[in-house]
């Protein structure tokens, strides 16, 4: 592992290297060609991090001392750079999330916003379309709203895989108070969770809750 953080390490120099010498800095033609230069970089450096990771665990450091450097829990520290091992058949477990969540969940909350209740419980698999109801999902954002009066935005969603689920997170700010969208999803993008979470509640972790 030293070995392979060595040569990660080199290459994400060497790559620093060309883009700050390169002498297109000073005045670029084509200015994407520098954003796919910065996006080679911010690829190399998530690199580094998954070997730095890695030798961290080698040499015995903890989920919780990892998470400490970085700034998040231990149960986040191990969703994003953990290799799990499935209890079912001792193969090392899939950790990579469904590619378009980020846009699945935007959709969803979307149809939220407009009160398309069709929309997304079209999208349930079929435990939850036998637990939540088109008048249920209706009901419940009229308590969210009800409690923190009007939505205005969104931020930033966070996605993790949590064995055959993808679970993303989005940060929901209302006029009153905020809330997390918390939306499981399956592999063949049916909706497995569906919840609406204070941020406290979410930050207790993030696993692949299902059901209504």
């Amino acid at each position: 592992m030293p070995e392979a953080f060595a040569l990660v390490g080199q290459q994400l120099y060497r790559q620093l290297s060309q883009i700050l010498a390169d002498p297109v800095l000073g005045g670029v033609n084509d200015p994407l060609e520098l954003v796919r230069s910065a996006l080679e970089i911010r690829s190399g450096a998530e690199a580094l991090m998954v070997a730095a990771v890695e030798r961290a665990r080698e040499a015995g450091r903890t989920w919780q001392e990892i998470g400490d450097v970085i700034g998040v829990s231990r149960q986040a520290a191990f969703q994003r750079y953990g290799k799990p091992i499935d209890p079912r058949n001792g193969e090392p477990m899939n950790t990579n999330p469904l590619p378009d969540a980020v846009e699945l969940a935007r959709a969803v909350i979307d149809h939220h916003l407009h009160g398309r209740w069709t929309e997304v419980s079209a999208r349930f698999d079929d435990s939850m379309r036998a637990g939540l109801t088109e008048e249920g999902l209706a009901e419940a954002w009229a308590y969210i709203v009800g409690l923190a009066g009007a939505y205005e935005r969104h931020g930033d969603t966070d996605v993790v895989r949590a064995g055959d689920f993808t679970v993303t997170n989005t940060p929901l700010a209302f006029e009153a108070g905020d809330f997390v969208a918390r939306i499981t999803f399956r592999d063949d993008r049916t909706i497995a969770g569906l919840f609406i979470l204070n941020p406290d509640a979410a930050a207790s972790g993030a696993g692949a809750s299902t059901g209504t």
